[in-house]
């Protein structure tokens, strides 16, 4: 790798949003691929989101789902959207193309009506799955440092948020697009009401205070998600050419797209 002169580092770095300051090089471009490796979803390769139960997200709907991180991040609210259908952005039928207008500014206001929510970023990447996934992502609200395109890096640098904070932001987004249909699924946390009865108890409480803590240290952001994670690319045949299975061709589905009534419940 060759060093790269300083004059070559993009004004970007000097913006008060890049996360990281001190002497930086720009990463020697590698050649391009002659075939790109299967995402997941794609040729053999099975797809997370179809295999996954209702259970493992915050809302459902007939046609639209809602998922969350595994745990708290350092932003207020991470959550992706996906369709039902193994379909990706570019091969949603009508239907489909206009419910995801919906459904993406339903979400966003509902992660917006959160307390201390200033924005919501909403982008699409795909390098990882070919089964559409949309992320939603919270900038608090004053973080001024945080505007902009590095949002998504910052989540992985902040400390993440507590767990009852976050699961509390969980039920309140998933009771908001319940309003409008579909069924919620994420619980707020229960109120710990009562008081140690003794020390024993106390020092349990904050035994599993600390195990809390040391799980948010191991928390997996979006930056870090395993489904914008590359694979490796796979072994040439003998002819040197990749294999590549052809995806199965996706049904359009039926239905009528969902009209939207008022801005939904008052922030909260």
């Amino acid at each position: 790798m060759h060093d790269t002169p300083p004059s070559s580092v993009p004004d970007f770095t000097q913006w008060p949003s890049f996360p990281f300051e001190g002497d930086l090089r720009v990463k020697h471009l590698d050649d391009p691929v002659p075939v790109e490796p299967p995402r997941k979803g794609e040729g053999h390769r099975e797809c997370t989101a179809c295999n996954a139960p209702d259970d493992a997200y915050i809302w459902v709907g007939e046609r639209w789902r809602v998922r969350a991180m595994d745990r708290p991040t350092g932003l207020p609210m991470v959550l992706i959207l996906e369709s039902r259908s193994h379909l990706d952005l570019g091969d949603l039928p009508n239907l489909l193309a206009a419910e995801l207008g919906v459904m993406t500014v339903r979400l966003e206001r509902a992660i917006r009506s959160l307390d201390g929510v200033a924005r919501v970023h909403v982008n699409r990447w795909g390098d990882g799955s070919a089964h559409l996934h949309m992320w939603f992502l919270a900038r608090p609200y004053g973080q001024l440092q945080l505007r902009g395109t590095f949002l998504s890096l910052w989540d992985s640098i902040l400390p993440p948020i507590s767990e009852s904070q976050w699961r509390e932001n969980l039920a309140l987004v998933a009771a908001w697009l319940a309003e409008f249909g579909g069924r919620p699924l994420a619980e707020p946390p229960r109120i710990q009401w009562q008081a140690p009865s003794s020390i024993a108890a106390q020092s349990s409480a904050e035994a599993a205070a600390a195990q809390e803590t040391a799980a948010a240290e191991d928390t997996v952001s979006v930056i870090e998600s395993e489904e914008e994670i590359p694979v490796p690319a796979p072994e040439e045949t003998a002819t040197g050419e990749t294999e590549v299975a052809e995806a199965a061709d996706a049904g359009e589905e039926s239905g009528e797209v969902a009209e939207e009534s008022g801005n939904g419940p008052e922030k909260k």
